[in-house]
């Protein structure tokens, strides 16, 4: 019984949208007239991405830069700027703080697992060291 009663609740998601032709083709013509703008826009959205992700344990001076760019635009909140990190999530339909945590938790990941990797100091054998021998042969 309560599997009936449940899937009653949700058939009105299951019903199609009433669209006028009108409707339908106006969108359309937005939709081609938007259309380079938008690419342009995820393309943006895409590299600041990939900067942030390539670049985060970079050395040199030019990639550490793009990664404190990148993280820059990501922290921003000003919304005057066209192009600023809120207001190409919203052209994208993307949620601002989902979008946030994502990469702040990435980051975090990234540097916990950075942290937790052993180092681990090879010294020369030399010959006739049976014992260092052995220790191989049972690690493998």
């Amino acid at each position: 019984m309560s599997e009936h009663v449940a899937s009653e609740a949700y058939t009105h998601l299951l019903q199609p949208d009433t669209v006028l032709p009108s409707q339908y083709y106006a969108a359309l013509r937005r939709k081609s007239i938007q259309e380079p703008e938008k690419r342009l826009v995820i393309a943006m959205m895409e590299d600041a991405v990939d900067c942030y992700v390539k670049h985060m344990f970079a050395s040199d001076r030019r990639s550490r830069q793009l990664f404190v760019d990148a993280e820059d635009w990501i922290r921003d909140e000003d919304r005057e700027w066209p192009f600023a990190f809120e207001n190409v999530c919203d052209l994208l339909g993307l949620d601002v703080a989902y979008m946030r945590r994502g990469l702040y938790a990435l980051k975090e990941r990234a540097y916990a697992s950075r942290d937790s990797a052993k180092v681990v100091r090879l010294e020369p054998m030399r010959r006739g060291d049976s014992t260092r021998d052995e220790q191989l042969t049972k690690s493998a």
